[in-house]
């Protein structure tokens, strides 16, 4: 019989009582990865750093936790083993930090609540116009900056509190820490720069894309979500996903890069007016980009459960969760649609 893996312990036995939750993150973010560069990217810390914390805690634990070799890290059977308990661990602590993230002002109001709308005019404007009318002593602070999984790492790093995106194309491991509800599933279109012979139509076949280079977010770390939706949708229908281009900030800086590119850029049906393009909905099929609210578990705020009445009541009242005959979605993106964590 072979004998269970253990954790060895210190002086009389015992673990150490004060491990610092970093040290944990740090290990998970190197058993889920497998690699230490990308451990470090998803961490936004430095290599060397994630590679100290990793040492530190296998000193404290008295245990080597990997087998590094200079073309793969494997864990060891007692790295396997503290993994489902650090998880719950950092768990429990994001729970906690969560709870006590309310905060309270003067007259004992919950803090302000700070929410990305990605850009203006989308229908996510609509649902915080909404919750501000269901929770008028709540205050709900909006901004606009583009891209889901940006906006991840800064929920969980504290620095936001909700977000609207496709939350099917964030990794497993912020999934696993964050909450959502399905809102909608939104209709995808095309901008094409002035003189585009597509422009004419009224709505655009998909198919008619053939042999376009597709501006979809390529190259903008905030955007991988929608870049790899676009990837998705555009396989093995002859369009090719542009290479990245200048991030544009601001109506006349989109309109100056559309003008020079000239490359279609694929967007929300309800994606706001630029200026030298033109919008045209995407058919045959009909894209959808799935939405849902997002949110840190565990998160306790009033204006949080004022955002989940708002989205559901106008998605309930509108259809938004109605699919087309027809529409296309990823069959991964499908499924997450139809559950709440």
């Amino acid at each position: 019989m072979t004998a269970e893996p253990r954790i060895h312990r210190g002086p009389e036995g015992a673990l150490p009582r004060d491990l610092e939750p970093r040290l944990l993150r740090a290990f998970v973010a190197v058993s889920e990865e497998l690699h230490f560069t990308r451990a470090a990217a998803r961490m936004y810390v430095a290599q060397q750093a994630l590679s100290r914390d990793v040492r530190r805690l296998e000193r404290e634990l008295g245990a080597e936790l990997f087998v590094r070799t200079t073309r793969q890290v494997t864990p060891t059977a007692e790295g396997e083993r503290l993994l489902p308990y650090a998880r719950r661990v950092l768990e429990a602590q994001d729970d906690l930090a969560a709870a006590f993230a309310r905060g309270t002002g003067p007259g004992g109001a919950a803090r302000p609540l700070l929410v990305d709308l990605n850009s203006p005019g989308l229908i996510c404007g609509r649902i915080l116009e909404r919750a501000r009318e269901l929770a008028p002593d709540c205050e709900l602070m909006a901004r606009f900056e583009s891209g889901l999984t940006g906006a991840a790492a800064e929920i969980l790093a504290g620095r936001l509190d909700v977000s609207f995106g496709r939350y099917a194309g964030l990794e497993p491991a912020l999934r696993s820490r964050l909450a959502q509800q399905p809102v909608r599933y939104e209709p995808m279109a095309v901008l094409l720069p002035l003189g585009h012979p597509l422009a004419e139509l009224d709505a655009v076949p998909l198919g008619a894309l053939a042999g376009e280079s597709v501006y979809a977010g390529a190259g903008n770390p905030r955007t991988l979500e929608w870049t790899d939706l676009a990837h998705r949708l555009f396989e093995g229908r002859g369009i090719e996903v542009a290479a990245p281009a200048p991030l544009a900030v601001g109506p006349e800086e989109f309109g100056r890069i559309m003008a020079k590119n000239r490359n279609p850029v694929l967007v929300a049906v309800d994606f706001p007016a630029m200026p030298q393009s033109i919008l045209r909905p995407l058919i045959d099929p009909v894209p959808l980009s799935p939405v849902s609210l997002v949110w840190r578990k565990g998160l306790v705020h009033p204006g949080v459960d004022a955002l989940r009445a708002a989205a559901a009541e106008l998605s309930a009242a509108e259809g938004w969760l109605h699919r087309p005959a027809g529409g296309w979605v990823p069959a991964t993106d499908a499924l997450i649609m139809m559950s709440l964590d």
